[in-house]
């Protein structure tokens, strides 16, 4: 006996129940006519991944109920398929395992034009950026069904995570398990889901195939990767990461009787470094997130700073270079080695870039205010001017013309308050918001060794890389006039913000204490900045998203001996 089994790794749309659905009926019969009789689709792959408070409108997930009906028709005539399709229901699709009243995560078996079962999620994640239990009421039944002489038990995503949902499937017959993910992506979290999964496989003596989500949705980007794993935990087929496709893998039973994965080397996609990793996830959320919500293009102020120029960077690799336009908007601080370096960006890279110089502009602000600043010498309100004529005049050209501003501020910057509000922070969507400055020159590195996706080697000037970063918005201005260097930063940033260690902790691991505490301070007081931040790619574990929700009005200080009464 074999058994072929499919993976729908595909890229859905939050909302487009019609083209989702379309996308899941060709995939079926594609994997029908390669002779696969089972297809596996992501979790909630006909809403989207995640919806959000769409979840919470009865009229969206009737439509969602309904989707999965019109799929069911549409496979009527494929003998012997069964399709699993990840959908919410709020119960109008009755079932043994589903409250009729109540709303699910679910997921729907479908054979020759009948849904056979419906299966609720039982664990649902509230962590991280998740939010599942706003939304959905946990499941309390199992699901094992037959297909081509093999017992399969259902598992969406969290429950593969705990010990339970696996151990029922196998006390009700299961000889492997199928289970349907939506995990969003951040840097190292392939490895630890086949190595949970491993574990998952082991404790159950079963096989186990994760069948995953691709694509960009808002802030989250999904890495696919989807994999079969052994009873014993060994990887028998593993897709592509940020790869689209049908993937296949095949199911066999031995002569003792049980049920294993033919293992075929050649079906496990080669390692790949977090550097590449983490560059197709920033592609991905930028072609999505412009081509998703039907911009023409995109639009950013080129500096010939490291952050501007690994934006473009980025923006060419996914949208291609005649959808790009940069723009150097230079005042009376721009270095002429920062005209250099933009040019000669533009150039390698065959975007368009214009010049609109910001000086007679950043005179008449001046002009304007001049009895009102009478006095006072010039300060930030001059410098963040400067940056906010910057945004104006791209927010202008985006009206004009469609595209879409990116934002080039990174995640040390929108940490410390490092950032000018309608200025720099003006725009659509914030590409590199999740990477500390210490990444984006390590990303910019190695952009320069590598071109991924053929749109040219080595795109950024090496003086970019190299000179000491400055906002040139006063004389001889640098980064580190007013932070300490990236590299403790960065180093404080995230054991404080991404891991949540304490000031003492930090303190512990050798950072000066003044240090710490200044840098804890300006994190707690530009909560205010973040909020009017553009949305943008989450690529760590703890990003300023979903993941962060701090109060902005607060007077809790952590720093030593503040809370004493």
């Amino acid at each position: 006996m074999t058994l072929k089994l499919a993976i729908a790794q595909l890229n859905f749309v939050v909302g487009d129940l019609a083209g989702n659905a379309k996308k899941i009926v060709d995939a079926a019969r594609q994997a029908h006519a390669q002779g696969a009789r089972l297809l596996l689709t992501p979790e909630l792959s006909i809403a989207g991944y995640a919806a959000e408070d769409l979840f919470l409108r009865p009229a969206f997930t009737e439509a969602c109920d309904d989707a999965v009906k019109g799929i069911a028709g549409a496979l009527a005539d494929l003998k012997d398929m069964v399709v699993v399709v990840g959908h919410p229901t709020g119960g109008s699709l009755r079932s043994r395992s589903v409250a009729v009243q109540m709303r699910h995560n679910a997921a729907s078996v479908i054979k020759e034009g009948r849904i056979l079962e419906t299966y609720a999620k039982r664990e649902l994640p509230n962590y991280q950026v998740f939010d599942e239990r706003r939304y959905f009421t946990p499941g309390q039944g199992t699901c094992v069904f037959e297909v081509g002489g093999v017992s399969v038990g259902l598992l969406i995503c969290e429950d593969a995570w705990f010990d339970q949902p696996a151990e029922l499937a196998r006390e009700g017959g299961a000889e492997v398990l199928a289970v349907i993910n939506a995990s969003p992506y951040h840097v190292g979290k392939e490895g630890e889901r086949i190595a949970r999964m491993a574990d998952r496989a082991r404790a159950v003596g079963l096989p186990l195939v994760y069948a995953h989500l691709v694509g960009g949705q808002d802030e989250v980007v999904f890495d696919g990767a989807s994999f079969a794993l052994q009873a014993d935990g060994a990887t028998a087929m593993q897709a592509q990461s940020f790869r689209e496709g049908l993937v296949f893998a095949q199911l066999e039973r031995t002569p003792r009787g049980s049920v294993g994965f033919v293992a075929e080397p050649a079906a496990i996609a080669p390692p790949r470094d977090a550097e590449a990793q983490l560059w197709d996830a920033l592609v991905l959320g930028v072609r999505d997130y412009v081509g998703k919500n039907g911009f023409p293009g995109a639009i950013l102020g080129l500096s010939g700073g490291i952050d501007s120029a690994l934006v473009l960077a980025i923006a060419v690799d996914a949208l291609g270079k005649d959808k790009v336009r940069a723009v150097m908007m230079p005042s009376p601080y721009t270095a002429d080695i920062s005209w250099i370096d933009a040019r000669d960006m533009a150039s390698r890279l065959g975007v368009r870039y214009d010049e609109i110089s910001i000086k007679h502009t950043f005179e008449s602000f001046k002009d304007a205010l001049a009895e009102e600043f009478k006095g006072r010498p010039e300060d930030t309100a001059e410098e963040n001017i400067q940056a906010r004529i910057r945004g104006t005049l791209l927010m202008g050209l985006s009206n004009k013309f469609g595209a879409i501003v990116l934002t080039t501020g990174n995640k040390s910057e929108m940490a410390t308050g490092y950032c000018t509000l309608y200025g720099d922070m003006a725009g659509g969507f914030a590409v590199i918001k999740d990477l500390l400055k210490t990444t984006v020159f390590a990303l910019a590195r190695w952009r320069n060794a590598h071109d991924p996706y053929g749109t040219g080697a080595a795109p950024i000037p090496e003086r970019i890389i190299t000179r000491p970063p400055s906002a040139e918005l006063r004389p001889d201005q640098t980064d580190q006039d007013s932070l300490p260097p990236y590299d403790i930063l960065d180093g404080i940033l995230a054991r404080y913000m991404q891991d949540d260690e304490g000031i003492d902790e930090i303190i512990a691991a050798g950072y000066d204490r003044a240090v710490v505490e200044r840098v804890a301070r300006l994190i707690r007081i530009n909560e205010y900045k973040r909020r009017q931040a553009p949305v943008g790619i989450r690529v760590t574990h703890r990003s300023f998203g979903k993941d962060w929700r701090y109060p902005i009005t607060s007077k809790f200080n952590e720093t030593a001996g503040a809370q004493k009464p």
